[in-house]
């Protein structure tokens, strides 16, 4: 892989400087932050596992002087949303990073068994469709329902099991 030319990696500091949390506040408003929740909150209602979004405007500093991807972000947020530390190794990260139109899906290993990594690259692909045409809150419930039915499917709650919700339903912006 060639490295990075002074132009592009001043082109990409320039997009992470650039695009900032009034940007991620018009593509996603309160209302739709309360609403995407809510949806979090209803899905762990089903089955055992543990949903988060995060939606950041643009990396930090240390990620863009290295040339980090997308994916190194998200892989961090698992870990600092606490994602990976479900009872049963069964949550999943939501993760999209605006400047780059980037969108990550991180899996535990307990979910990440039963699922392919094409058919998480397919979910992340239908978000960036719908991000395009610029229905972020549709892309993401999309993924949301994708990721639920998934973890329905693997590890869903025996009747009468209540949600144990190990984990704040509300998206994370930063």
């Amino acid at each position: 892989m060639a490295t990075p030319s002074f132009f592009s990696k001043l082109l990409r500091l320039w997009r992470h400087r650039w695009i900032d949390a009034a940007d991620v506040r018009r593509a996603l408003p309160p209302e739709a932050l309360q609403r995407l929740g809510a949806r979090v909150a209803a899905s762990e209602r089903r089955h055992s596992g543990e949903v988060r979004i995060c939606i950041e405007a643009g990396l930090p500093w240390s990620y863009i002087r290295r040339g980090a991807a997308a994916r190194e972000r998200a892989i961090n947020m698992f870990g600092k949303l606490r994602v990976w530390d479900t009872a049963d190794n069964n949550g999943v990260l939501i993760y999209l990073l605006m400047a780059e139109h980037a969108i990550e899906i991180v899996a535990d290993r307990g979910i990440d068994a039963h699922v392919s990594a094409e058919e998480w690259a397919a979910m992340a692909k239908r978000m960036a469709a719908a991000f395009r045409e610029g229905r972020f809150e549709d892309g993401i419930t999309q993924a949301l329902e994708e990721v639920s039915a998934l973890l329905v499917a693997h590890f869903p709650l025996a009747e009468g099991e209540p949600d144990r919700n190990e984990l704040p339903d509300e998206p994370v912006v930063m």
